[in-house]
C-alpha cells in the first residue's frame, strides 16, 4: 500500500513539474515571440506612400568683390531641376507596446509623413564664369546641394504629406500583416493621424 501511495505522490509531483516547466516555456516562447514582432517592424524602416514630381528653374548667382569692394565679379547659371520626393513614414519613429499573454501590440504613436529621399536630375543652363571669379568642382557639387533643398523647401506646398496622410492606414495596414503572421493581433483603435480634420482610425 504504502509503494502505491508513494507511485501516486510521485506521479503527482512528476505532473506538477512537467506542467511548471511547459508553463515557462510557452511564456518564454510568447516573449521571444514579442520581440521578434517589434524586430520585424523596426527592419520595414522606412515605407513610401507617395511620390510627385518636379520640374523647377533655379536660378543662381555668386558675386566676388575685391580691392575694397571697387570690383566684382559675377558668375551665374541657369539649373533646370527635375526631380522626385518620395514621402512617406519611417516606421523607427513609430511608439509600440506589447501584451504577451494577449498576443496584442498596440501602437502608442505614429509618427506624421515625412520626406524619405529625393532623387535629382540637375542641368546647366547659361553657365557663366566671372573674371576672377570661376566654378569650381565644390561649387557644382554645392549649387547640387541647394537645387536638392530647393525642392525639399517645395514639398510642403505640394500636398505631397496632405496624401501620405490619407495613405497612413495602408501603412498601418502593412505592420498589421507582419503582427498576423504569428498569430498576434495589431491594435491602433485609440490611434489618431493628423489631417485637416483630424481622423480617428478604427480596426475593422
Amino acid at each position: 500500500m504504502e509503494t502505491f501511495f508513494t507511485l501516486v505522490i510521485g506521479a503527482i509531483v512528476a505532473l506538477g513539474i512537467y506542467t511548471y516547466v511547459k508553463h515557462v516555456q510557452s511564456k518564454k516562447r510568447v516573449s521571444s515571440q514579442s520581440v521578434i514582432l517589434l524586430d520585424k517592424i523596426k527592419k520595414v524602416c522606412k515605407f513610401i506612400t507617395v511620390e510627385g514630381d518636379f520640374a523647377e528653374i533655379y536660378h543662381y548667382e555668386d558675386v566676388k568683390e575685391k580691392y575694397l569692394k571697387l570690383i566684382s565679379s559675377k558668375k551665374k547659371a541657369l539649373v533646370v531641376i527635375n526631380a522626385k520626393a518620395y514621402v512617406g513614414y519611417d516606421f523607427n519613429k513609430i511608439r509600440l507596446q506589447s501584451n504577451a499573454k494577449k498576443k496584442i501590440v498596440k501602437i502608442d504613436h505614429f509618427p506624421q509623413p515625412e520626406i524619405l529621399s529625393i532623387e535629382t536630375d540637375i542641368n546647366y543652363y547659361d553657365k557663366k564664369d566671372g573674371l576672377f571669379n570661376k566654378f569650381e568642382a565644390t561649387d557644382l557639387t554645392a549649387l547640387s546641394e541647394k537645387a536638392k533643398q530647393h525642392i525639399r523647401d517645395k514639398v510642403p506646398e505640394s500636398g505631397l504629406y496632405n496624401v501620405a496622410k490619407k495613405e497612413a492606414l495602408e501603412s498601418l495596414l502593412l505592420i498589421e500583416g507582419i503582427v498576423q503572421t504569428i498569430g498576434w493581433t495589431l491594435d491602433y483603435s485609440a490611434l489618431e493621424i493628423e489631417t485637416s480634420t483630424t481622423q480617428k482610425l478604427e480596426n475593422n
